[in-house]
């Protein structure tokens, strides 16, 4: 007894399998992550210096060349690149698709550490380093703005508030306020009036340094009680700042406020966010490798609300990019697309059977097929996203030929006066091995892509895999189901000759028509072989021409709706004039 003998013979249970793995399908749809392409994880790490008050110039030659010096010798790293501003430095290292994040990171700490003796003494802290993936993009970008709070005030709303918000809702991965940084006490000392009364910048700092102790002072005990006691020195404002005392000169104190403007103001004067022409602080969310972009939009949308009630109450808070918008639509094309893929089979497949019962059979294979494949992407954690919604509606082709072969096969026997039941299974039986070397060598095809290496191999590899999923959903449908809806929907077709339905006259005759037509230029092409070999030839040399000239990239060309724009000022450009 073979497989489809089996299924033939139980219908029962071989519907209630279908019917399973059909919702089962249909559950998997709406578990698959969305995303726009298939998750690639770059192995990158990015190692960050700070140096205060350094220029660019000395942060590179300093801080970023030795670093450089001692990251180079890892292996496995492909590019290395840094960039250097005012105080702080970054070096950005790639590796190889094949090196493991988590050794590299290993490599990268020993190599910090061993430059240590090449860094500057200045140097307070050692550099630190963090993973990153260079293709992580915001999902959703959020504007925080105020008629009557500064910057500085917004954003420590936007970072003890908002970003701890955003960070527990499922999916989200990095939520980074930008724009301006938290609120600080900010000294400009007078270069002159410190020339006057002989005073270094060493003595400023350790001033302020002792300004701001947190020190225990002693303990009070009455009897069962212990009381530490403390003292907190720590200025919050400028105001608290500029009556400190730094020296004593001719008997009078000198205090912070006599040599330096002390003002309100955050710790990073260089960096402004800009929204509607409007000072802003702008929040960007980056989701989680593999999370459902879609669905963790959706739920910060949801939050949004509370987040606004949660905000002081004179602090806006709008939406300025939701990059799901896009991905929506690509994926509302590509869904669309393949629903018009799967009708225009099935009629296709009713015009040339002219039965709609028989139909039936391979539009369920196709459906089921497709269902199926939906399961084995979620148990591979793979997404719904353009490519492999497209591996799905190149997939519906291939997934109805294997029903058409055992449709066809069996529905000769039925037209020759056997009966559905021993029809269904001779027919399957003996198209079982030719059905099985058609999904081999369609397999086949796609092997090579599967064994494709570096980038376009990690993007391509969820395409290939569902395409081979499906065809190999397709070969077990077309074994088992449908020879069991054969047994039970085959009939055979009205003839034109006996009459039957107009539509049924109407495409018997127009099949003897396109038969003909095809009788006759077969004659002709076989009287011509001259003529077909020079048109053969003719079209090689076009399609090599056409593949010269035809412009070609790593993405189609296409708008997402966002329009950025980049701009480069000399050097020694001040911030705020530009």
């Amino acid at each position: 007894m073979n497989l489809s003998e089996i299924f033939v013979r139980r219908p029962i249970g071989a519907m209630l399998l279908t019917i399973g793995l059909a919702i089962a399908g249909i559950a998997a749809f709406f578990l698959l992550p969305v995303a726009n392409l298939p998750p690639i994880d770059l192995p990158a790490i990015q190692v960050q210096a700070n140096l205060p008050g350094a220029s660019p110039e000395t942060m590179a030659t300093s801080v970023a060349a030795p670093l450089e010096r001692r990251l180079a010798h890892i292996a496995g790293v492909t590019e290395m690149t840094s960039q250097s501003r005012v105080g702080t430095t970054g070096v950005t290292l790639q590796f190889d698709l094949s090196r493991n994040i988590d050794g590299a990171a290993r490599d990268v700490q020993a190599a910090i550490e061993a430059s240590t003796v090449d860094l500057p003494a200045t140097l307070k802290t050692l550099p630190v380093y963090r993973k990153i993936n260079p293709s992580a993009a915001p999902i959703m970008v959020l504007a925080l703005t105020s008629e009557t709070k500064t910057a500085p005030q917004i954003y420590d709303s936007a970072s003890n508030i908002v970003v701890q918000k955003l960070s527990q809702i499922t999916g989200v991965g990095e939520v980074d306020p930008m724009g301006a940084s938290l609120p600080a006490v900010r000294v400009e000392l007078n270069p002159t009036q410190l020339s006057n009364d002989g005073i270094g910048l060493e003595d400023v700092r350790a001033a302020i340094t002792s300004a701001n102790a947190h020190l225990p002072i002693g303990v009070v005990e009455d009897g069962a009680q212990r009381m530490q006691i403390y003292t907190n020195d720590s200025g919050v404002t400028a105001a608290d700042y500029r009556p400190l005392v730094i020296a004593y000169r001719h008997g009078a104190a000198v205090r912070l406020g006599d040599i330096a403007q002390v003002v309100d103001g955050q710790e990073d004067v260089r960096n402004l966010g800009l929204f509607d022409g409007k000072p802003a602080v702008i929040v960007q969310v980056i989701s989680q490798p593999g999370a459902n972009i879609i669905a963790t939009v959706d739920a910060i949308k949801a939050a949004l609300p509370g987040l606004q009630a949660a905000l002081p109450s004179d602090i806006k808070m709008d939406l300025a990019l939701d990059r799901t918008t896009a991905i929506r639509q690509s994926l509302k094309d590509v869904e669309e697309t393949l629903l018009v893929a799967t009708l225009l089979v099935v009629i296709v497949v009713a015009v040339f059977l002219r039965s709609l019962s028989a139909t039936l059979v391979p539009a369920v294979a196709v459906v089921v097929s497709l269902l199926g494949t939906l399961c084995v992407m979620l148990l591979l954690g793979f997404s719904l996203d353009n490519l492999s919604l497209m591996a799905l509606t190149v997939s519906t082709g291939f997934v109805v030929d294997d029903a058409i072969v055992v449709l066809e096969n069996i529905t000769r026997h039925v037209e020759q006066g056997m009966g559905r039941f021993e029809a269904a299974l001779a027919g399957a039986k003996e198209v079982g091995f030719t059905v099985l070397s058609i999904s081999a060598s369609l397999i086949a095809v796609f092997a090579p892509v599967l064994l494709m290496g570096g980038i376009p191999g990690r993007l391509f590899h969820e395409f290939a895999l569902t395409v081979s999923t499906a065809i190999v959903v397709s070969l077990v449908i077309s074994l088992t189901t449908t020879p069991m809806l054969c047994a039970w929907l085959v009939s055979t077709p009205a003839r034109a000759e006996g009459g039957g339905h107009w539509l049924t006259r109407f495409s018997e005759r127009s099949f003897d028509w396109m038969a003909g037509v095809y009788r006759r230029s077969l004659v002709w092409a076989l009287d011509s072989g001259p003529v077909i070999l020079v048109i053969l030839a003719a079209t090689i040399v076009l399609n090599v021409y056409l593949y010269a000239v035809v412009p070609k990239g790593f993405f189609p060309q296409q708008s997402g709706g966002t329009l950025q724009g980049f701009m480069q000022t000399d050097q020694d450009a001040s911030f705020r004039p530009t």
